[in-house]
């Protein structure tokens, strides 16, 4: 299928548990009580469906931050409460993030491929290699792998997940009653995947996805991230503080596409809004200040601390941000996260409580308050402005700061034509407007020591 015309945006919910606010949790709207409740989440799932928004998105990480003391920090196993998602839905697109430096390629292909059939076609795999380095105890390794070698196995693992997906022919399940034969094996074959990290042999014990593979969705925006997205990925989460920044980063990564000889059509940037929504600009400004209150600076400070590798315990949270103690060298120096932080402080010369508040919202990407056309301007501006495809919704508080994009803002942009009305398809590569991949192993390769 075609991609949707360009006056069409794409919109997912991201839901982060509680809001992306930090301090969501504690505001009489939330729901916190209801994080570990799948119905919470089927039914996020819905209202995204009734909207007509292209999927819901669940961020992941194999570690307990540790900074669950004053937010809501865990997470349920996304591509299991997907798999409860998808039960309830019938539409939306289903993507979930996994780790290529903490799972297996063979389970990971197999998990997926599971959640593809379930939903009918509406998986996504948001491929991370896992910035949080406490992660690496959990998995039995003495340190975490740096940047560039945790990218280098972030390449070899999707050549061996994408061979693993392909290794059953779509016709390759036969289920003939009459002939008594339940599968053609000369389409189905071994990968025998022997790089210098992994070694897997194949054939996947799962026949080939409604999507022929789910969608490849990347979320890194360092160089060694940009690269990854342009040769492989087909939508790229991002994070923007200034439609600068993100007219500079949409055409650099449409370039990089183009350079790996890839439609940039078939590639969908979609930066990270935070949107504050009332009645009048005011309003909304007021509801921030409601949330940026219940800031706890003890958490503020550990999130910072993540994010820049500095411990600003201690200083005055009302002096000056101390520029010098950003390091100017080492493996922190490749995050994107990293880097945008660190441009705001050069930028903005903020307090270190004035930075705190500014990353309370949604952890440096963007946050804008207004009433519904003041949202809808914004995001039009960036749609129309060579700066997005679309937006990953990250409402501050769920489900309110959701109902209020859903009632409010998605109407008006149905009226100016930027969104749809009704679904044209039924699979997230549809909805992206993706092509749907043939499988390597196709009617002209057919040789014995392939077959499985």
């Amino acid at each position: 299928m075609s991609r949707p015309s360009n006056h069409q945006l794409t919109l997912n919910l991201f839901i982060y548990p509680g809001g992306h606010h930090e301090a969501a949790w504690r505001h009489p709207s939330s729901d916190a009580h209801r994080l570990l409740d799948i119905t919470y989440y089927q039914e996020l799932a819905r209202q995204a469906e009734a909207a007509k928004l292209d999927a819901v998105f669940l961020a992941d990480g194999p570690s307990l931050p540790e900074n669950v003391r004053y937010a809501s920090r865990f997470r349920l196993e996304p591509i299991t409460l997907l798999t409860g998602v998808a039960t309830a839905t019938e539409r939306i697109g289903l993507i979930a993030t996994a780790s290529t430096t903490y799972l297996d390629p063979y389970n990971l292909a197999r998990l997926f491929a599971s959640l593809d059939h379930i939903s009918r076609g509406r998986a996504g795999w948001n491929i991370v290699t896992t910035g949080a380095p406490q992660a690496a105890a959990n998995f039995g390794l003495d340190e975490h792998p740096v940047h560039a070698d945790r990218y280098a196995r972030a390449r070899e693992f999707l050549e061996a997940v994408t061979a693993l997906w392909d290794s059953w022919e779509d016709d390759a399940l036969v289920i003939d009653q009459a002939s008594g034969i339940f599968a053609d094996t000369s389409k189905i074959h071994r990968i025998d995947h022997a790089g210098e990290l992994l070694r897997v042999a194949g054939p996947l014990n799962v026949p080939r996805s409604p999507q022929g593979r789910p969608v490849y969705v990347q979320a890194g925006s360092s160089k060694d991230g940009r690269a990854f997205a342009a040769a492989h990925a087909e939508a790229i989460f991002t994070a923007h503080q200034t439609l600068g920044d993100a007219r500079d980063f949409y055409a650099d990564i449409k370039a990089r596409v183009k350079g790996e000889g890839r439609d940039p059509d078939q590639v969908r940037v979609l930066p990270g809004i935070s949107p504050f929504i009332g009645s009048t600009e005011t309003e909304a400004l007021e509801l921030q200040e409601e949330f940026d209150a219940l800031i706890q600076p003890e958490y503020s400070l550990q999130q910072l601390h993540q994010l820049l590798g500095v411990d600003l315990r201690g200083f005055d949270l009302d002096g000056p941000f101390p520029v010098g103690v950003l390091p100017t060298t080492g493996d922190r120096q490749e995050s994107s996260r990293f880097n945008l932080v660190a441009d705001i402080v050069r930028r903005e010369a903020p307090t270190i409580r004035q930075l705190l508040r500014r990353l309370a919202g949604a952890r440096g990407h963007w946050v804008t308050a207004g009433a519904p056309e003041q949202i809808a301007d914004r995001i039009e501006e960036w749609f129309t402005g060579g700066a997005a495809d679309g937006f990953n919704v990250m409402p501050p508080y769920l489900p309110g700061g959701f109902d209020a994009f859903t009632d409010h803002v998605v109407p008006i942009l149905r009226e100016r034509g930027l969104f749809r009305t009704e679904y044209e398809g039924s699979t997230l590569r549809e909805h992206y407007g993706l092509q749907r991949p043939p499988s390597r192993f196709g009617a002209t390769i057919r040789r014995a020591e392939n077959r499985w």
